[in-house]
């Protein structure tokens, strides 16, 4: 007999006899979650989990899920190298729905921003089509094109028309800057605020609408909560600031008042390349890294996205403390 008859034959006698039957509990959904330990994935993990949630990490070091590595189930692997099979078999066996954080704003030693944000995208889509998970959550950038100056806006643009081509239903989120007070950026603006002066590379008038790294967190679980087929959400706090006025709340927030200089680009390139060849993996920034602020991130519909996901996203300066 059938699984689903059996099943039904065991509830007959409550059902003729006036008894109770209790009925199948519904799991919640697996989520495969990579990118667990960057900025988005440090405040989106606790929620996920908050919310009951059952998360299967993919990282290649499980210390850096700190100490929620007891609360999820782990999956080891770089998407950077991962075969089609072992995606299968390990990291996306059970999976309902994807998301996918993972990305690189620099060359890693084994794999080129190209490859990092493009082409294990489309490796990692190509798996959950395969298993046909429930839906696919891919963070793009605002912004981002395929005739984009920088490498890492191009990877992005690609894999966002990949993503939304997908038969299975989708959600894009294209943030522009998101950032925690304790991420890698922010710290060492804290940093370069020691400085008597604070050096800028390039003008520094190119224009963002940073969120917090929460507000964008809160925004990722209640859309969890939506049956829509395609989705695309554009994520924005609610200041339009240069990037110099965001080093200078940055500086404020950090009770230091500093000038800033601007740093010719030529000359940024020359120091920043020099460094990476000297110190590798070690370096502060890279020249990647330092293009990225030269691309202004600016949506066209403010905060309606982030509001009409039930969020009312805070200034820089409530969330730094200034």
């Amino acid at each position: 007999m059938p699984f689903r008859h059996a099943t039904l034959a065991a509830s007959l006698p409550g059902l003729l006899f006036g008894g109770s039957v209790a009925l199948p509990r519904k799991e919640p959904p697996l989520i495969l979650l990579t990118g667990a330990s960057g900025t988005v994935g440090r405040a989106l993990l606790p929620l996920l989990l908050a919310a009951g949630h059952d998360v299967r990490a993919l990282v290649r070091d499980p210390r850096g899920l700190g100490r929620h590595r007891v609360d999820v189930q782990i999956a080891l692997g770089d998407l950077a190298r991962l075969g089609d099979r072992h995606l299968q078999r390990q990291a996306l066996r059970g999976v309902d729905i994807v998301i996918h954080l993972a990305a690189a704003i620099r060359d890693e030693p084994h794999a080129r921003v190209e490859e990092l944000n493009g082409l294990a995208t489309a490796r990692l889509l190509r798996a959950a089509e395969r298993a046909e998970v429930d839906r696919f959550v891919f963070f793009s950038a605002l912004g981002a094109t395929e005739f984009q100056r920088t490498r890492f806006f191009r990877a992005k643009a690609l894999s966002e028309k990949a993503v939304a081509e997908s038969p299975l239903p989708t959600t894009i989120f294209a943030p522009s800057i998101v950032y925690d007070p304790g991420d890698r950026w922010v710290r060492l603006m804290k940093r370069l605020a020691l400085l008597p002066a604070v050096p800028i590379s390039g003008p520094g008038r190119a224009r963002f609408e940073p969120i917090w790294a929460h507000d964008v967190a809160r925004c990722v679980v209640t859309s969890l909560e939506r049956k829509e087929k395609k989705a695309r959400y554009e994520l924005v706090g609610p200041q339009v600031l240069s990037y110099d006025e965001i080093v200078r709340a940055v500086a404020r927030a950090s009770h230091r008042q500093r000038p800033l200089i601007h740093v010719p680009l030529g000359l940024v390139r020359l120091t920043l390349v020099t460094l990476r060849r000297i110190f590798a993996e070690a370096v502060f920034a890279t020249w990647e890294e330092a293009e990225l602020m030269e691309v202004s991130m600016v949506g066209e519909r403010g905060t309606a996205d982030v509001e009409a996901l039930g969020v009312e996203p805070l200034p820089v300066a409530a969330v730094l403390g200034a």
